[in-house]
């Protein structure tokens, strides 16, 4: 029962971080997403819900919740020159957003491979809300 629980667990994560279809995406690890934030001037864009994102972000992450009736909008407010980070709780609903930004114009999107889950389980912090 314990294997299958774990396999069950492990396909999950695994679907959840679905390559995107688009070159001008690139997925990147929190390794690379670390030092990507060090190295550059970029958007970091946590696409969780609100609720989500109460429950701990990444440092300087603005929330731009993909459930909400704005997200469109609220998306098209960003900078299109600059890199955008985008993450989510595992990996699918960034992957689905970094799909719209480039179509919208944004010249280099980066998705964070796993999301916040593969962030904290390779031992990176979170803040939390005040």
């Amino acid at each position: 029962m314990k294997h299958l629980l774990l396999s069950i667990l492990f396909v999950a994560v695994v679907l959840g971080c679905k390559e995107t279809k688009n070159d001008n995406v690139k997925i990147v690890t929190a390794e690379e997403m670390q030092s990507i934030l060090e190295l550059e001037e970029v958007q970091l864009i946590d696409v969780r819900t609100p609720e989500e994102f109460s429950e701990g972000f990444i440092k300087d992450a603005q929330n731009i919740d993909f459930y909400s009736d704005t997200f469109e909008e609220d998306i098209l407010k960003l900078d299109k020159t600059k890199p955008v980070i985008l993450y989510c709780k595992s990996g699918r609903r960034s992957a689905a957003c970094s799909e719209k930004l480039i179509e919208a114009g944004f010249v280099k999107v980066y998705d964070l491979e796993g999301g916040i889950t593969q962030w904290k389980h390779q031992g990176y912090g979170v803040e939390l809300s005040n």
